[in-house]
């Protein structure tokens, strides 16, 4: 603690089942705060009646609280009542653009928007760490940020507001920054999971476009046909990862989509296909846009046609720092016991954008198994599903842990 003595083992056992038990004690209000987020969905960089009601859930505590320019995000600040460093801690959001088909009390009523990936929870979680840490701010050795963060289905969310300066509200830089996101499969209800190092993947896109000469079918040499080559270009690139890549620093190409012609007897002027590139390390992430371009391009040239390729970068990769890794999971265990931690033994494909802010501040990003309990977690709909369900228990624990994270991350 910093020069300290540190606290008797008793007193903090205490405190934190005080925090758990205070945590369980408002499950009534984290669960309206969610099912109101749940039934009026909002998607992208602009959520107004998410905002208002993140507003109005931080009404009257003791925060320093400001609102995007560019999007509709709330940064809240704690000052502690004793000086040391800062926490941030996160919850996005933003919704999808998918019709919910479920029989909830708090359904959607906003026609083909839903919280299909749980980010109404993370919200719920994050207020919730907002009043259970206010109302130890004395205790507090440092300050608290709250991100509330739009966008990050894709709107890069995390990167305006760094812009903006979420991780400047503060007045100095954190120490640590923690997220957590739930999951309605692969892990048991209840659970957290994270790992050190690279935890989610970047994910980037590859657009490609072939234009040749249209002809008659029956006469393919009197044309430039387009589709040929753009089929070998999906083979070369799979070939690309296989012969290309070290099978321990994953690479994953697929096609989505692929769009030629109009009719089986007439050649096209043009084929086009879309891509989505995974990669666990900047060394493979500039290495696959160098090799991916140049691959479809020489394929196009080589066949006398006109090849354009764009790489769109996304999300990077979200690396944990296996120092806060550990730590969260050491915390996972403090707060809620043995069992309820488990370390991931690789990363998850997904991509998230919270790898912006971790690219700038040392810290972790868990999951939180959220599967109902008469669902079965391997087979129950997964995140973006319409179906999908997550299990209003795990709030308190989640609000909880983020709290947890925040007080022993300030207290070392």
């Amino acid at each position: 603690m910093r020069g300290d003595e540190p606290l008797p083992r008793e007193t903090v056992k205490n405190a934190v089942m005080s925090l758990l038990q205070s945590a369980r004690d408002m499950s009534g209000e984290l669960q309206r705060l969610r099912h109101a987020l749940h039934a009026e969905p909002e998607i992208g960089l602009t959520l107004p009646r998410t905002q208002e009601k993140v507003l109005q859930a931080l009404d009257g505590l003791p925060l320093e609280i400001g609102t995007g320019r560019s999007l509709t995000s709330v940064t809240a600040v704690l000052r502690g009542g004793k000086p040391g460093p800062v926490v941030l801690l996160r919850g996005d959001m933003d919704a999808l653009p998918v019709h919910e088909r479920n029989a909830l009390p708090y359904i959607s009523t906003v026609d083909g928007v839903m919280h299909a990936c749980g980010h109404d929870l993370h919200t719920a979680m994050l207020a919730g760490a907002a009043h259970l840490l206010s109302a130890r701010r004395e205790d507090l050795a440092g300050d608290v940020v709250f991100m509330f963060q739009p966008g990050e289905e894709g709107h890069e969310g995390a990167r305006y507001m760094i812009e903006e300066g979420v991780l400047d509200a503060a007045g100095r830089r954190p120490a640590a920054a923690y997220a957590l996101h739930v999951v309605s499969g692969m892990l048991r209800p209840g659970v957290f999971s994270a790992r050190g190092g690279p935890i989610m993947a970047a994910a980037d896109t590859l657009v490609v476009t072939v234009r040749g000469r249209g002809g008659h079918g029956s006469a393919p040499h009197r044309a430039l046909d387009p589709i040929p080559a753009a089929c070998e270009m999906v083979t070369a690139l799979q070939t690309m990862v296989t012969r290309g890549f070290d099978v321990f620093d994953p690479v994953v190409i697929t096609v989505g989509s692929f769009h030629a012609g109009t009719a089986e007897n007439v050649i096209p002027d043009e084929a086009r296909f879309e891509v989505t590139i995974r990669t666990f390390s900047k060394a493979n992430r500039a290495a696959v846009k160098e090799r991916a371009v140049r691959l479809v391009t020489n394929i196009a040239e080589a066949h006398g046609l006109a090849g354009r390729a764009e790489f769109g970068m996304g999300y990077p990769v979200t690396v944990n720092d296996p120092d806060e890794s550990a730590f969260a999971g050491d915390a996972v265990t403090d707060l809620l016991g043995p069992g309820r931690y488990f370390v991931a033994p690789q990363p998850v494909t997904g991509a998230e954008d919270f790898s912006y802010v971790l690219d700038e501040v040392p810290g972790a990003f868990l999951f939180l198994g959220a599967c109902p309990p008469e669902r079965d977690p391997a087979t129950a709909p997964y995140n973006h599903s319409a179906e999908v369900e997550f299990d209003d228990a795990v709030l308190p624990d989640g609000a909880a842990l983020l709290a947890h994270l925040a007080m022993s991350r300030l207290a070392r």
